[in-house]
């Protein structure tokens, strides 16, 4: 055999004939399956537990290469990359922004008749925070569904924006994979979520119905509270602006290192305080031991307008 007789095998083919890729009828089955599961089973589990009106539904699938998959999803999605022993150990989970944008919203007590549906766009870290928890809710779904062996919980990773995502590492084999896509109505929006799974792992899978589809329905309670509770540990980056003596343009591009511009109040120095862009605090200027202190003096709304202003 020479290297003129030598042909590159077809990888699609090898897929097929390894069980990594399975026919559209076949896949379509099994998210239909999985689709149904959801659209029966997490409403009932996100209402009892948010006391918000969800709806949720199949949406189709799509199939193709992993990565192609991801890229399609667009870059108004935030991620986690999960992983459920004895079933599988990569799988993504997908959900679009302005679902996670309302939803928080709606937990924090905003009307759903007075909001407005968001454009896609990357995520706040407190935003993402609600995001990871969503995807807990949408991954213990997935296990029942699955029966995977031993009862093991599913391991869901940190969430991040889609724009954040790694580059994939250029050992790793691309995996054929499908791509469950559910509707998820938060109030007046209509976003979806998806779970990207590899197609080998499908075909090995037998779809089932978990128990408690229909338990009665209780207003918001734990994971509500979870929520507001994450997003009160979440960190904040906050800024001081500190009002200094006007100068004029010709000063201005005079000044030399060692210079010196005094602050505007001659007495106790006014400091706003603010984080992302949003004013918070009255502070006048101070200092306790070796570290320069801001001491809150007046607040610019009450602690749930701050809220309500901070995750926004």
């Amino acid at each position: 055999m020479t290297s003129e007789n030598i042909y590159s095998f077809d990888r699609r083919l090898l897929a097929r004939m390894t069980g990594a890729l399975g026919d559209d009828k076949t896949i379509g089955k099994i998210c239909a399956d999985l689709g149904q599961v959801f659209g029966e089973f997490l409403p009932d589990l996100l209402q009892s537990e948010t006391g918000l009106d969800l709806t949720i539904g199949y949406a189709g699938f799509d199939t193709g290469l992993k990565s192609a998959l991801i890229r399609k999803l667009g870059d108004g999605v935030a991620l986690s990359d999960c992983l459920l022993r004895n079933w599988c150990s990569d799988f993504t989970i997908s959900c679009d922004s302005p679902a996670i944008i309302t939803m928080m919203e709606m937990l924090l007590g905003s009307p759903a008749e007075s909001i407005e549906e968001p454009k896609p766009r990357n995520l706040s870290g407190i935003e993402l925070d609600v995001a990871a928890i969503v995807f807990e809710k949408v991954a213990g779904v997935l296990k029942s569904a699955v029966n995977a062996a031993g009862g093991f919980e599913p391991i869901v990773g940190k969430a991040y924006n889609a724009e954040s995502r790694p580059a994939p590492d250029k050992d790793a084999e691309d995996v054929y994979a499908a791509c469950v896509n559910i509707t998820l109505g938060v109030g007046p929006v209509l976003s979806t979520f998806s779970i990207l799974v590899p197609q080998q792992t499908l075909l090995k899978t037998t779809i089932v119905f978990p128990k408690g589809i229909g338990q009665a329905r209780r207003q918001k309670t734990a994971w509500a509270e979870q929520v507001e509770q994450q997003v009160r540990r979440s960190m904040v980056e906050l800024q001081a602006h500190i009002k200094l003596e006007e100068l004029t343009l010709a000063a201005i591009t005079q000044l030399k290192p060692g210079d010196v511009i005094p602050f505007h109040d001659p007495k106790d120095v006014r400091v706003d305080v603010k984080a992302n862009g949003r004013d918070l605090y009255v502070c006048e200027f101070g200092r306790s031991g070796a570290r320069y202190t801001v001491r809150v003096k007046d607040t610019y709304g009450t602690e749930d307008e701050l809220l309500q202003h901070l995750t926004r």
